[in-house]
């Protein structure tokens, strides 16, 4: 079964999403998989890109281990 199939992946259910502890009905939250995108100028700072809650990519791991949902 593909991931696009599977019913349980989420960016809420993955290790990797940042739901912004301080804003708990926030639809948005941050994927922490990869570093923050770094800005333009050097006095700014990065940022992690925004991914809404029922989004999902390829690095979707729901366990601790690093596993897939297959």
């Amino acid at each position: 079964m593909s991931l696009a199939q599977h019913t349980d992946v989420a960016c809420t259910k993955c290790k990797f999403f940042d739901s912004h502890a301080n804003k708990p009905q926030a639809e948005d939250g941050l994927c922490r998989y990869n570093p923050p995108v770094t800005q333009p100028s050097a006095e700014a700072h990065g940022l992690w890109p925004v991914v809404s809650s029922d989004d999902w990519c390829g690095h979707f791991s729901n366990d601790v281990s690093g596993g897939t949902a297959d």
